[in-house]
């Protein structure tokens, strides 16, 4: 969602940057570009600002959707390509990574090797396309193009007219070539190479697209609105790299300085700029200073970046902030419902398991706050960490292979870690992550968890029967086999054999099928039921798409208590998980026992306001350790 979208919630980071743009729309100062004669008709007040987050969220304002064509702004890209297509050491064998200081067309050259000072200067990036990969200029335009489309997330193409200006009026730039083609940099005809390099920085985008491909860069190469991998991260790591130090020429010591982004410019009149790990930001407004830069772009980049404390210098306090929260399976239960001796011994032993539930972004120094709290604690009483991922960010590399060892280190002393999450790319990373290590066949089964309730409920399993209460977890599985007695009912506690016969009488058995649906959501609440044997879930919907689990009843277990006392609907739908039978009580057989037995109506009623106590107070409980 774009915050300028009609019908939006009003968002303070849209509201500071129609600030800035509004305090910078009458800037008057500087000149659009003639030296290629199709700039020249460029619109001067054209500005546009666009900030793009690591997690897909836009917002911008002004002329965000203006198409001009990205010039300068494409060498990273290109290089990238090149790197992906090379590896860095052949392709840092014909273009070098240090910065010059000189200006963007500057014919600067090592005088041993002949190799261009960087790729952000135009005789590196000159020097980038004769390393793309594909044995005809076609193949590498198609492919070029690509790697550009991934990074937008949206099919681009080349301005045909801004192409042929360029290729008519690039004397300097063909110079350039065939300087490069004299020192070997470049080992064939530089004509075709020249008309791609014309036909790179000829392709069309806006400032939403600039934005988006710097958030890209952001997410180490993974586009946040399509999830299509652009570019692997290590290649990102060595553009972003030279971008610090080169993207802006002779401007960059000032820049780093000031504003402290790698970054891009172009003589279109856009800047890319990027804060790793965290978002992009594209800005687009066509008069350029003396050394063709957009005059805006300089200031508002300046000030988003001491505004919004974007400078990557800024070293941020590295606290425990990025655990959102702790708390182990003794004061978080998971929605298994329990028998009451199995939930005393849960309340002994759960402190054995630990939920760590994350946030922002992990690297090397968030991780390793993480990885240092769960070794201590491992060192005591832990035996199993949980750790939820389901409100990280990004993921990088370091950290998974730091949380990867230390699965494997808890593995080699019979302890356990667990992730819950929904992200295939995070899987993927630990997965590859823990099979370089050789990580054992215990530590990969089981693994991951779609959610922490039901990583909970592993949990709780593991630690009664570590703890000598296998008998317990062996008895709830027997009862999906054999029918649990009537008089076993909590919901029955109380009531004399003939009282329990008359019910019985009224029961009516219900036979359900695996995944077959028992309650739907909706429904009217004519009856409740008690579980005699299988399994049952109450499901919620969410909005994501997802459903999430209220509560599991075994056998011995009622549901449907609460809309059936209200006289109300459903408010959830409830599976059946295996073959189950069911004896359902309906209203009017209860109302038809109480004429004739009405203390069998009152204590099935006490029973129920009872049970509703007991999950009101474990309720209570929960949200008081989430509270912590």
């Amino acid at each position: 969602m774009a915050w300028d979208e009609p019908g939006t919630p009003a968002s303070p980071v849209l509201e500071r940057l129609e600030e800035i743009y509004h305090r910078y729309l009458e800037t008057d100062e500087g000149e659009v570009a003639t030296y290629i004669p199709e700039l020249a008709h460029a619109d001067r007040r054209w500005f546009g600002i666009c900030l793009a987050t690591a997690d897909g969220q836009i917002y911008e304002v002004g002329d965000t959707r203006q198409s001009f064509t990205i010039q300068s702004i494409s060498k990273p890209f290109t290089y990238g390509a090149a790197l992906a297509a090379r590896g860095r050491e052949a392709t840092l064998a014909r273009v070098g990574v240090e910065p010059s200081g000189d200006a963007f067309n500057a014919i600067s050259l090592e005088p041993i090797t002949g190799r261009p000072a960087n790729p952000m200067i135009n005789a590196g990036a000159i020097a980038s396309c004769g390393l793309l990969a594909g044995d005809t200029p076609e193949e590498k335009l198609a492919g070029m193009l690509e790697t550009y489309s991934r990074f937008a997330g949206r099919p681009l193409t080349v301005d045909e007219a801004v192409f042929a200006s360029e290729r008519d009026t690039g004397f300097r730039n063909r110079a350039i070539g065939y300087l490069l083609r004299n020192a070997g940099i470049l080992e064939e005809d530089p004509g075709p190479i020249l008309d791609l390099y014309f036909r790179q920085c000829s392709v069309l985008v806006d400032c939403r697209d600039l934005a988006v491909m710097a958030a890209t860069m952001a997410c180490g190469g993974v586009n946040p609105l399509t999830g299509v991998r652009a570019l692997d991260d290590r290649s990102v790591e060595n553009v972003l790299s030279v971008m610090g130090s080169c993207g802006m020429y002779d401007f960059a010591g000032e820049w780093t300085c000031s504003v402290g982004l790698p970054a891009k410019s172009g003589v279109s009149g856009g800047i890319l700029a990027v804060l790793p790990g965290q978002l992009g930001i594209g800005i687009f407004s066509p008069a350029l200073d003396i050394r063709g830069n957009s005059v805006r772009g300089i200031a508002v980049c300046r000030e988003l970046s001491q505004d919004l404390g974007l400078h990557l210098f800024a070293a941020p306090r590295a606290g425990r902030e990025v655990i959102h929260r702790s708390y182990s399976a003794a004061e978080v239960s998971s929605k298994r419902e329990r028998r009451p001796e199995v939930r005393r011994m849960l309340s002994e032993v759960g402190h054995g398991a630990r939920v760590y539930e994350l946030q922002g972004i992990l690297a090397f120094g968030t991780a390793e706050i993480v990885v240092r709290d769960i070794s201590e604690r491992a060192a005591a009483e832990v035996e199993i960490a949980v750790l939820d991922l389901s409100r990280v960010a990004h993921l990088d590399t370091t950290a998974a292979g730091l949380l990867s060892l230390l699965a494997v280190r808890l593995a080699e002393r019979n302890k356990r870690l667990l992730f819950a999450h929904r992200k295939p790319e995070f899987t993927e990373m630990l997965r590859t992550s823990l099979q370089q290590k050789d990580a054992p066949a215990m530590v990969l089964d089981g693994l991951m968890f779609p959610d922490v309730d039901r990583a909970l409920e592993w949990c709780e399993n593991y630690l009664l029967a570590a703890n000598g209460f296998g008998p317990v977890v062996r008895e709830a599985k027997e009862h999906s086999i054999t029918a649990e007695p009537l008089e076993a009912f909590a919901l029955m506690r109380g009531l004399d054999d003939t009282e329990l016969s008359v019910a019985r009488g009224v029961l009516r058995r219900v036979l359900y099928q695996t995944g077959e649906c028992i309650v739907q959501a909706g429904d009217p609440a004519d009856c409740l039921y008690l579980v005699a044997r299988g399994e049952v879930t109450t499901m919620l919907p969410l909005l994501s798409g997802h459903e999430k689990r209220l509560a599991t009843f075994t056998a011995g277990m009622s549901f449907g208590e609460v809309a059936f006392v209200e006289g109300s609907t459903r408010t959830a739908t409830i599976y059946a998980d295996r073959e189950t039978e069911c004896w359902a009580l309906y209203r009017e057989d209860l109302d038809e026992i109480a004429r004739s037995y009405p203390r069998v109506k009152a204590v099935l009623m006490e029973n129920i306001a009872l049970d509703l106590c007991h999950r009101l107070r474990a309720t209570n409980a929960t949200l008081s350790a989430l509270a912590q």
